[in-house]
């Protein structure tokens, strides 16, 4: 049962750990693009932009969505871009993983800031890698990999 005591986890869930868990995705977005090659712009938040350093933009709802849009890439394989639409769910497992095996090893407390960092990225991970098209006509993680795979095309940005 949700309560007034709820209220203020509430809030750390969705102003602090949401944004986390969207940026450690689109890290992984950009951290594998950049391997091969590819120039990266990627966002945190929707509406108007608030902070731009170097590629990241930081927008006024940063709580809400990020995406990444890459090109150029060295390496234009298709296996490339199956890889760079995986690695925002691959980083969000992996992290889950490791915060699982240190809580397992007592070096992290088991806290509900932790879990609920889990439960989100497990959320970031179901849904990314679900295809389907948005209402705008943009894939999905897993649309972009099903259409890469089946078309041979990328699409861009990536979520």
């Amino acid at each position: 049962m949700f309560t007034f005591s709820d209220i203020p986890m509430f809030f750390v869930n969705f102003f602090i750990i949401l944004p986390i868990v969207t940026f450690v995705h689109e890290a992984g977005h950009v951290l594998v693009a950049r391997l091969f090659g590819g120039r990266i712009k990627f966002s945190i938040g929707t509406g108007k932009k608030i902070i731009d350093i170097g590629p990241l933009e930081i927008r006024k709802r940063y709580f809400m969505e990020g995406w990444c849009q890459y090109d150029k890439l060295s390496y234009n394989k298709t296996w490339a871009h199956v890889l760079i639409y995986f690695a925002g769910s691959g980083f969000n497992l992996i992290l889950m993983l490791i915060i699982n095996y240190l809580i397992l090893t007592d070096v992290l407390p088991e806290s509900l800031i932790f879990r609920q960092f889990v439960y989100f990225s497990f959320y970031f991970v179901f849904f990314s890698l679900m295809p389907y098209k948005n209402d705008d006509g943009k894939p999905s993680d897993g649309m972009a990999i099903y259409d890469v795979i089946r078309y041979g095309k990328a699409e861009d940005p990536i979520d």
